[in-house]
């Protein structure tokens, strides 16, 4: 019924715009589309007051809908994150609603406020702080007391940041999967530096650095009342919602210094020039161009914003129709001239190419770059980019609580109330030689910064051709790891310790004499969510760096095969490349297998440190590191810790504790093995038989099923 229905309605709009006796359809070409002029932009008043405890409000009776809605603006951001503990500013917005008030946990507020189909939020970001709410006209009191009690009681209850906390670091984990975030952050971190807080990363160490009292503190020193702007709108009568507000609001008295300005944008934190993020798990490359932008106010940027729209804005600009439609060299690409109302933003050109065409990308884009700084843009260009500027504008104004905010947003940033008017008399003003003008003194090739995510090895052209290149460590520092000390004092007696463990091993002779082995044996998994299951797991290991573990796992069989370069995985659903998460977690394997990690003094790529009387670190060039606890009687091996490369979420700290030891050609190897994850036992591992030197080669060990 339904499809019969649409068919009428697409029938009686099709048909009579045919062509009689042909059957063609007389459709208008999109050119020849006249649209009426927008209306004169008129701003509803906005009435503004502010409470006995400084707190400044403004209202915007709506009364179209019986819906209240409302947000504290407050002054903050994680602009003032300490270098230590970035992190703090999202952590304390975030618990500060999770964790619930003195008065009502966090689960308790959920229940109440969904009970009310209403909503309260915390959030604070980068420049602002924020709690907000929305109600039914009928449970506005209700609601606002609820409002009130998270902005001004916040608890910060435990359990709550335990989670957000873990929730983080699995975001710290999971960062590098998508390619072209990895371009948009290192393209950020590079322009602003990355020792700013504009440009740093949020690391393990970081959050773990971060305890409750830490959002106590960072809560205290932002939130009262004078750094707060409340803003209301919806279904009400502005004399009752200020007595309203006023009795709500009469005993939170706090007083706290002014808060400080945000820190200055560095303009030479960051180098220009080109950057590498090998990602060879990719077959395309995500790409970003381009250095500081400016700021809002800045008399030029009407101007900029039509000459950034004819660059790269949309399906019309000269990147989309020449880099991507006419070369067909990338699946997507657009310009924008950035811009904040408190410090610059960037001007930036990004998208995505085939790996194959990544340099001849980058040189059409800087092609384009190049000519509209050489020349006018043509009189269709500008009328089409005004247009498309200017009528933009009725979105920012559709609906009374966006131009409410708005509206306090100017007052935040000390922009003037008729800002947007200017803005948009400037952009109507616009001529072409405003537009040459402004892309030949506000952009700058010469101070690009270039950024590329992809395959090196599978660039048609090298990324040299465009520059010295710089590689990105996209790496992710372990959680909770420092550096072992590496005096000559601790170097000496590392060596030592691992010296008499190799002599209770058998001798260092023996274990470098070892060119393949292979060892059987079973795995109980005895963590909860695995409930006993037990893996059959076999290692076959070649000497430098080839290594293969086949594992039986109740779905199938799972075959990972490492060559020292690059590997590949067989699982039930077929053979593939090694996936980078697992490459990382085999080569960390690769690393801590003991006729690898006992004989670490002779490999110049790796660092011996002793960190106690009994125990030393172990530290590859390339990143894996090992914790080695000896038993101070026999000098035998005790305790191997480290950090899982886990595939999901962030790593944790595994603890294998090595037992049963027995003669295998000569020398020790431990046959039992009982490993902890996270400080909780999660199995235990009993070798059943283990082969040496039998001649396998590479070849043998690598092959496919």
């Amino acid at each position: 019924m339904r499809k019969a229905i649409l068919f009428t309605i697409l029938a009686a709009i099709v048909l009579p715009a045919q062509t009689a006796g042909t059957g063609t359809a007389a459709l208008p070409r999109v050119e020849d589309l006249k649209f009426p002029p927008l209306r004169e932009l008129k701003l509803p008043q906005v009435t503004t007051f502010t409470l006995p405890n400084g707190i400044r409000v403004y209202m915007l009776e709506n009364h179209e809908l019986p819906l209240v809605s409302g947000s504290a603006l407050v002054r903050t951001g994680n602009l003032f994150d300490p270098a230590d503990k970035v992190g703090l500013a999202g952590l304390t917005g975030s618990v500060m609603r999770t964790g619930g008030t003195k008065a009502h946990t966090g689960d308790e507020l959920d229940t109440m406020i969904e009970s009310m189909a209403a909503s309260v939020e915390a959030n604070i970001g980068e420049t602002s702080g924020s709690v907000s709410f929305s109600a039914l006209k009928e449970n506005t009191d209700a609601v606002l007391a609820i409002f009130k009690d998270v902005l001004t009681n916040p608890e910060f209850r435990q359990d709550k940041l335990d989670l957000a906390k873990t929730q983080t670091k699995s975001g710290i984990a999971r960062r590098n999967d998508d390619a072209n975030g990895i371009s948009d952050r290192e393209f950020a971190s590079v322009i602003y530096g990355r020792n700013t807080p504009y440009g740093w990363d949020m690391q393990y160490e970081h959050v773990d650095n971060i305890k409750r009292d830490d959002l106590v503190n960072f809560y205290k020193r932002y939130f009262f009342p004078k750094n707060v702007m409340l803003s209301v709108s919806g279904d009400f009568s502005i004399p009752e919602m200020r007595a309203k507000l006023e009795k709500l609001f009469v005993d939170w008295t706090v007083q706290a210094d002014p808060v400080p300005p945000f820190p200055a944008v560095q303009k030479q934190a960051g180098a220009p020039g080109v950057y590498l993020g090998a990602k060879t798990d990719v077959t395309q490359t995500f790409f970003d161009v381009g250095h500081l932008g400016g700021v809002l106010r800045d008399k030029d940027f009407p101007a900029l914003s039509v000459m950034s729209d004819i660059l790269g804005g949309g399906f019309a600009s000269r990147l989309f129709l020449n880099v991507r439609t006419r070369k067909g060299l990338a699946y997507n690409v657009s310009g924008n001239w950035g811009a904040n109302y408190g410090h610059p933003g960037l001007f930036h050109i990004g998208g995505s190419t085939k790996s194959q065409s990544t340099v001849d990308t980058l040189q059409a884009v800087r092609q384009e770059v190049d000519r509209i700084r050489a020349e006018e843009v043509t009189d269709q260009e500008l009328a089409t980019a005004k247009g498309a500027v200017l009528n933009s504008f009725v979105f920012n104004f559709d609906h009374p609580r966006k131009i409410l905010s708005r509206y306090v947003t100017y007052e935040y940033w000390g922009y003037p109330k008729d800002f947007i008017y200017q803005y948009q008399k400037s952009v109507e003003s616009t001529t072409k030689a405003d537009v040459l003008r402004v892309a030949k003194e506000y952009i700058h090739p010469e101070q690009f910064t270039i950024v590329a995510v992809g395959n090196p090895k599978d660039f048609a052209k090298p990324l040299s051709t465009l520059g010295p290149v710089k590689d990105l460590d996209l790496s992710i520092p372990e959680p909770g790891h420092k550096a072992a000390p590496s005096d000559s004092a601790s170097l000496a007696k590392g060596k030592q310790l691992l010296q008499r463990a190799q002599q209770a091993l058998g001798g260092a002779d023996k274990l470098a004499a070892v060119r393949d082995y292979t060892s059987s044996s079973e795995m109980t998994i005895s963590a909860p969510q695995a409930g006993g299951m037990k893996v059959k797991q076999t290692v076959q290991f070649v000497a430098p760096n080839t290594l293969r573990q086949t594992q039986e796992l109740p779905f199938g069989k799972v075959i990972a095969v490492w060559d020292g370069k690059s590997g590949w995985l067989s699982t039930p659903q077929g053979v593939q490349p090694m996936p980078p998460p697992v490459a990382t977690q085999i080569q960390s394997e690769l690393f801590r297998l003991p006729v690898a990690l006992f004989l670490s003094d002779r490999d110049p790529d790796r660092t011996v440190s002793a960190v106690a009387d009994n125990a030393v670190e172990i530290t590859a060039k390339s990143g894996p590191s090992a914790r080695v606890e000896f038993d101070t009687a026999t000098g035998l091996p005790a305790r191997i810790s480290y950090q899982s490369a886990s595939m999901q979420g962030p790593p944790q700290q595994v603890v294998s504790i090595l037992g049963d030891w027995k003669d295998v050609n000569g020398f020790r190897l431990p046959f039992h093995t009982t490993i902890e994850q996270g400080g909780q036992k999660f199995g235990e591992l009993v070798v059943s038989e283990m082969k040496v030197n039998t001649g396998q080669t590479a070849e043998d060990v690598g092959k496919k099923p």
